[in-house]
């Protein structure tokens, strides 16, 4: 594989595609996310590619829900992200880095006049924000300067303020840097006075209000990324920064939410592998009593929860091929399901959504296969596209996918696992690719394969099938079926794999000389153990892998997630550290593998990927490293999004072509 692959065809193929999608330098929306609903508008952060290099940048965009009229209603520089209506709807609350890349804080804009203006700067950068029941405060969750981002954002250290300039000065790590925490603070709207409401003593990774004075926080007693997996649910009062644990989990916590009083308290319990990626059991709490209570959701695991009156709670999840809405009413302790769809779901890694009324109606971010980003609405459980940011994205679905069908299978122990497969235009049995999502806690559904490099896209429209498997431990099936890879990853889950494989081999989808493995993360991990413990695979592609996890305790920023997953200790010599490194079983390897990461990743970091290559070197195995000195956990970043597009195709090309009347180039 060439050093520089830009002067290729598929390089530049690649490139054409991503440009098509996203038309760069147009002034257009090409994709959305983070929607705020009120009355008869939404505003949501809207990307608006000026070139194929960087994060592509968000700006605060607006759309009419009864004409479609959209609008973009701030212009950076930089990022602008995660508008938020006030209560009344006068306000948009907002965050910038307009004034330093990546140091985002709190803006506020006037709809009506087009005014903004930035509030005071806080000591960190500023994650989330949400305004308080009577819209006179507004709760921001502040990160410190030097602290690491979740893993699903990319596991990247963020700069600290007291960084040297110097390129000589040692980087120091004393292992209890204050420069980490996460705080609460609040912004007083009137007096226009910001200040910090969080006790010295917690770490508070999410918080949202509990009435106007007090606060809800899943906090923890220190900084480190892995405590994160032990946080306990407090509550804080803001106006004597004192906290108290109301809720101990057994599992993670995410997306605490209150109603306007203050009286009822939810919040999302579930085994996770990340932070900000919750998908599981809603527990009820009354703050006076302290009791909980676990609500029958139905089968759904909630990813979002919203309430619209003390009485009322927007809800949204998955349940296995589906996405779902529904309404929780306190009063009779009932969840009504408004609406559902296994064709299309929301953006971002689980659905969310913005309420409009009591009664479900919301708005959301709409896509799926074969469908682009659209504004949408769901009203009296009908769902209706209101503006849609499709640029071509129809026509290149319909002309290179053939069909997208959902499959099921029975594992080797007989537990039922289904996912999705992606077929090309070209007949069976097909070149096939396994590309396994990261977790193992997460899933596939039916989401834009527009973002990033548009790599799944590429492989289609180049003739594979793609297969996107739901192994035990993913979202969407409750927690018995997530309980079921907890001790055990890198076992049974991988025998669900190949079973799927087996089973689209038998039906004659498949052809078993031509079966890929690829994966981020998690699946990165897995493509690297799948190629030690099957001989089947001619290529595969590790993105952003743990290869052995004694290092990966050590190294990561989040040890505790090891710990959890294999139920073992570091320093138990045959142990399962042992036993499910991908590393420890590299001489039964004979897949020619495409090892993939990035240079800035705390979560998997970059020497996972360099000694499983320099293994397969060792055991005569053909194997390329290839490192992203700009990327964290996961390629984001134009153009390197395109080049990793392009490198997956090129070695599956080679490996296993497409056409097998053809010669591979």
């Amino acid at each position: 594989m060439q050093y520089n692959i830009r002067d290729t065809d598929l390089y530049r193929q690649t490139e054409a595609l991503c440009t098509s999608l996203r038309l760069p330098g147009a002034g257009v929306i090409s994709d959305a996310a983070e929607v705020s609903a009120h009355d008869t508008h939404v505003v949501f952060a809207g990307t608006l590619v000026d070139s194929l290099t960087g994060l592509p940048p968000t700006r605060v965009c607006s759309t009419e829900l009864l004409t479609g009229d959209t609008r973009v209603l701030t212009f950076g520089p930089n990022t602008d992200r995660l508008p938020k209506f006030s209560p009344d709807g006068q306000q948009i609350a907002f965050l910038s880095d307009r004034h330093q890349p990546g140091d985002f804080q709190l803006h506020l804009l006037n709809p009506a006049t087009g005014a903004s203006r930035a509030a005071p700067l806080v000591h960190g950068w500023v994650e989330y924000l949400h305004w308080s029941p009577n819209g006179r405060q507004i709760l921001l969750g502040v990160a410190g300067h030097g602290s690491d981002v979740s893993g699903g954002q990319g596991a990247v250290t963020t700069r600290r303020c007291d960084e040297s300039p110097s390129s000589w000065i040692p980087s120091v790590e004393f292992g209890d840097e204050s420069y980490r925490w996460r705080r609460a603070w609040v912004y007083d709207i009137e007096s226009g006075q910001i200040r910090p409401v969080s006790a010295a003593n917690i770490n508070i990774w999410e918080s949202a209000w509990c009435g106007n004075e007090l606060i809800a926080a899943v906090a923890s007693p220190g900084p480190g990324e892995g405590l994160w997996y032990t946080a306990r649910l407090h509550l804080i009062d803001t106006t004597v920064s004192s906290s108290r644990e109301i809720y101990s989990p057994q599992n993670q916590l995410g997306w605490p939410s209150a109603s306007p009083s203050g009286a009822h308290l939810t919040i999302v319990e579930a085994l996770c592998s990340d932070r900000w990626i919750v998908a599981g059991d809603l527990r009820l709490i009354d703050t006076h009593s302290g009791h909980c209570q676990c609500v029958n959701t139905l089968g759904v695991d909630i990813t979002y929860t919203e309430w619209r009156s003390d009485r009322h709670l927007l809800l949204a999840g998955h349940r296995r091929f589906e996405s779902v809405v529904g309404l929780y009413d306190v009063a009779s302790n009932r969840f009504s399901e408004i609406w559902s769809s296994s064709e299309v779901t929301g953006g971002g890694r689980y659905i969310s959504l913005s309420g409009l009324n009591d009664t479900g109606d919301c708005v959301l971010v709409g896509e799926g296969f074969l469908r682009a980003p659209e504004i949408a609405i769901i009203r009296r459980g009908s769902y209706c596209s209101v503006k849609s940011f499709d640029h071509g994205y129809f026509e290149h679905t319909h002309a290179n996918i053939q069909a997208v069908d959902q499959i099921t299978w029975q594992a080797p122990d007989g537990l039922e696992i289904d996912g999705w497969l992606l077929r090309p235009g070209r007949g069976a049995p097909h070149a096939l690719i396994m590309n396994i999502h990261g977790g193992p806690v997460g899933h596939w559904r039916p989401t834009w394969l527009g973002r990033g490099g548009a790599s799944v896209l590429m492989l289609l429209k180049r003739g594979y099938a793609v297969f996107l498997p739901n192994p035990r431990g993913s979202s969407g099936r409750g927690q018995s079926f997530v309980r079921h890879v907890l001790g055990e990853m890198g076992g049974a889950d991988a025998q669900d794999l190949l079973a799927g494989l087996n089973h689209l081999v038998a039906t004659g989808i498949a052809d078993p000389r031509r079966l890929g493995v690829t994966g981020g993360s998690y699946g990165g991990f897995m493509a690297a153990w799948l190629i030690t413990q099957d001989s089947r695979f001619a290529a595969a592609v590790p993105v952003a892998p743990v290869t052995n996890q004694v290092t990966a305790h050590l190294l990561s920023n989040i040890p505790h997630f090891v710990e959890l997953f294999l139920a073992d200790a570091y320093d138990n010599p045959g142990g399962k550290y042992f036993q499910r490194s991908p590393i420890m079983h590299v001489r039964k390897v004979n897949t020619p593998t495409l090892n993939i990461c990035g240079a800035l990743d705390r979560c998997t970091p970059p020497e996972e990927a360099i000694q499983f290559h320099n293994a397969l070197l060792a055991n005569g195995v053909k194997s390329v490293l290839v490192t992203y000195p700009e990327e964290g956990h996961g390629i984001r970043h134009f153009p390197a999004a395109i080049d990793y597009a392009a490198r997956l195709v090129r070695w599956f090309e080679e490996h296993m072509p497409a056409d097998v009347r053809k010669p591979s180039t």
